[in-house]
């Protein structure tokens, strides 16, 4: 008899979506916020932000677009309206057929950094929590850094009821996602699917390194491959 004793833990951004989607649904909200309340036009803010979003003024798009349209609002209001917005995100198909797929056979957990009430919002946004068995906000438990503490991703192990010789974490960081598990004693796969070029390096301690969502199943049954278990009639 085949016993599910097997875990897989996965990160959120940049492992089961693209990141970047959140953050064009961000400037889509403030791009309608400067609109109704500065009287801007929507569209060339919103292209403003996308412009910015390349080059040396990355990580400063509404600085850019507050100095370039003379808006006199300060960029924290600015924010607080990307981290209360509602998102618009769409989880990709082959992140969905793959947790399909693994739920027949494995125990599914997330494990996310990040505001919990942000991350929340991106999880119900995607429609994701129906196809795994728990999310964990990482930030709730520890010290509240998040990965790479211990506690996020005992806090799954627990609620799995699998202990991490049995686990794997797939995840695109190599700090936050793959030594944090592997200092538990999970295996670990680096997910590369959406983190490629300069801003994705490729971890030195991971099992096993993956470009596409899809290759997960097949590599994470090789590493922890399903264990027989016997019962006595």
């Amino acid at each position: 008899m085949l016993r599910n004793d097997r875990a897989i833990l996965f990160d959120l951004d940049d492992t089961l979506y693209p990141l970047r989607h959140f953050r064009l649904s961000g400037f889509a909200a403030v791009a309608r916020h400067v609109a109704a309340h500065h009287g801007v036009d929507e569209a060339r803010a919103y292209r403003i932000l996308l412009g910015a979003a390349s080059g040396p003024t990355r990580g400063r798009e509404l600085n850019v677009l507050t100095e370039r349209l003379g808006l006199d609002v300060p960029v924290a209001t600015l924010v607080r309206v990307i981290r209360r917005h509602t998102p618009t995100l769409q989880l990709p198909g082959p992140t969905a057929a793959t947790l399909r797929t693994l739920g027949r056979s494995w125990k599914l957990a997330i494990v996310t950094n990040g505001i919990p009430a942000i991350q929340r919002a991106k999880v119900e946004a995607l429609g994701v929590e129906p196809l795994v068995d728990t999310v964990v906000y990482a930030s709730e438990h520890g010290t509240g850094e998040g990965k790479p503490e211990r506690e996020p991703f005992l806090a799954a192990l627990e609620a799995l009821a699998v202990e991490p010789a049995r686990a794997i974490a797939v995840g695109d960081d190599e700090f936050s996602d793959i030594f944090g598990a592997a200092r538990c004693g999970l295996r670990t796969i680096q997910t590369r699917e959406w983190r490629r070029g300069p801003f994705g390096v490729v971890s030195l301690c991971a099992d096993a390194v993956v470009s596409r969502m899809s290759d997960v199943p097949v590599i994470a049954g090789c590493i922890l491959p399903e264990r027989l278990t016997e019962y006595a009639a």
